[in-house]
């Protein structure tokens, strides 16, 4: 799968598939002969209406059927509830289209209401089983018209596989889309599911076993999963008893003249992760004011760039951070260089990237494999934009930046992406709203390097630390502030 060293069985276990992905797992398990495709529907329909069940009490159903196999589920969920004393109603855009479909709608056994959004009037909840994940052009029409009315009806919708609307591959709302309570998809999740914006329109996502053999996933080779601490905690530096300072790594970051507490955060946040040894460079006329707050930190003062190079060339300098704080402007960008030249493993954030706006290219082949580079999204469209602008969704453009430029790039967000230049990605999903707050990116800068201080590969450091960033978010919850999510560290690294 990749040059990275990861157990394909664990990879697999946590995939995100692309829809042509979740068809070819489904045609090679149903090659066996052990179960057909209709024997899918029928189980992946029970889920749906055991869905409903489990979090609603009996009430009026309204399930909306397309004609394709999602419509089938939607059936084969109408039955299943009607079965148990709930009232259904279906109502269909139109005759179904597909075998298994059609056999699923005739165990309805009655004709579909017509698709007219006043049904909804007559319903507490709906089941979507309009498009699921297969939808790769705009809703119009009867379908868009339903779909508007569904939204303005404020009642509560579980759907099946993807809500409608939503493209499965990346996220984006095709046109207008329906807000889910519940989604329950099949297998395993689709890209849609953790992607912005779909991941708001899901609500709590229900993944459904539906009888698929795991071991397809062998020849599927899926390139993404959800980020999960299990793929990355094994490669998480122990600590070994003849264990010292220097073999636990040497950090040094650049830290800026005006800006100091990003820096100092990061600082802070590295040792936390297990640095053995932590180096500011700073400039001189600010060095008071580093030094004052930073105990067990070395802040070293420079005046001079080339003074400042000597530093980050030190031999006993392991690894480096690079932009919190540090300013722009071409000394900056010397600095950034200089950094970059050095070919030790590197994290460069915020300003230590923006510095190059409108030189791009001279980032770009200035990075090397052993870097991670981490930019919001305001960041990634103002450097790579134009770039990777072509590219569909934030998985495609971070893989293809990620391609271009060598080395690993972690795309924040509500869906922080992480790509290796392979094109192996990890998508981050348990980050809290409460991270979007001033000074939580200079941490997990901090995070990512003091995981790579120990030795361990730039781009399962930085998935292990934007999971453990998240998780620190949940912990804390509202009030949080930059400073919580290092003091948490300890006592979530000594959980793991």
């Amino acid at each position: 799968m990749s040059s990275i060293a990861v157990r394909p069985l664990l990879w697999n276990r946590h995939a995100l598939l692309t829809c042509e992905e979740m068809r070819q797992a489904e045609t090679l398990s149903c090659a066996r002969g052990t179960h057909g495709f209709y024997d899918l529907m029928r189980v992946a329909g029970a889920a749906v209406a055991r869905a409903v069940v489990e979090r609603f009490d009996p009430c009026r159903v309204l399930v909306l059927c397309g004609t394709g196999n999602n419509g089938g589920d939607g059936y084969v969920a109408a039955t299943i509830l009607r079965q148990a004393g709930w009232p259904v109603h279906v109502s269909a855009l139109g005759a179904a289209t597909t075998d298994e479909a059609r056999k699923a709608a005739e165990a309805w056994g009655e004709a579909p209401l017509p698709w007219l959004p006043e049904l909804l009037d007559e319903a507490d909840l709906v089941v979507d089983a309009l498009f699921g994940t297969g939808l790769t052009r705009p809703l119009e029409g009867a379908a868009a018209g339903m779909v508007k009315a569904v939204g303005a009806s404020g009642l509560p919708v579980v759907a099946a596989d993807m809500p409608s609307g939503m493209n499965g591959d990346t996220g984006a709302v095709m046109g207008c889309a329906i807000k889910a309570r519940a989604t329950v998809t099949f297998f395993r999740k689709k890209r849609g599911h953790v992607l912005m914006p779909a991941k708001a329109y899901c609500g709590e996502v229900v993944v459904a076993d539906t009888g698929l053999f795991p071991d397809v996933l062998d020849q599927v080779k899926p390139l993404i999963a959800e980020n999960n601490i299990a793929i990355t905690l094994p490669f998480y530096p122990k600590l070994e008893l003849d264990a010292h300072k220097y073999k636990r790594g040497h950090v040094l970051g650049l830290g800026g003249a005006v800006l100091t507490g990003a820096s100092r955060l990061a600082a802070r946040a590295v040792q936390r992760m297990g640095a053995g040894l932590v180096s500011l460079a700073v400039p001189h006329a600010a060095w008071s004011v580093y030094a004052g707050a930073l105990e067990s930190v070395m802040v070293q003062p420079w005046q001079s760039v080339q003074e400042a190079q000597e530093k980050v060339e030190n031999p006993k300098v392991t690894t480096l951070f690079v932009g919190p704080g540090l300013g722009l402007g071409p000394q900056s960008r010397e600095l950034v260089l200089a950094a970059l030249a050095t070919k030790k493993p590197c994290v460069l954030d915020a300003d230590g990237l923006m510095v190059f706006e409108g030189e791009s290219r001279l980032l770009i082949d200035s990075l090397h494999e052993n870097c991670v580079i981490t930019p919001h999204e305001g960041e990634f469209g103002r450097l790579f934009g134009a770039l990777s602008g072509e590219k569909a969704g934030k998985v495609a453009q971070t893989a293809f930046i990620a391609g271009q430029t060598g080395c690993v790039v972690l795309h924040k967000g509500a869906d922080t992406v992480i790509s290796s230049p392979d094109g192996v990605t990890l998508v981050n999903t348990n980050a809290p709203p409460v991270l979007a707050t001033a000074g939580a990116g200079d941490v997990l800068a901090g995070m990512i390097a003091g995981a790579m201080a120990g030795g361990m590969p730039p781009f399962l450091a930085a998935g292990f630390a934007a999971h453990l960033h998240g998780r620190a978010g949940q912990v804390a919850g509202r009030g949080l502030i930059a400073e919580d999510l290092i003091a948490l560290l300890p006592s979530l690294l000594k959980a793991l």
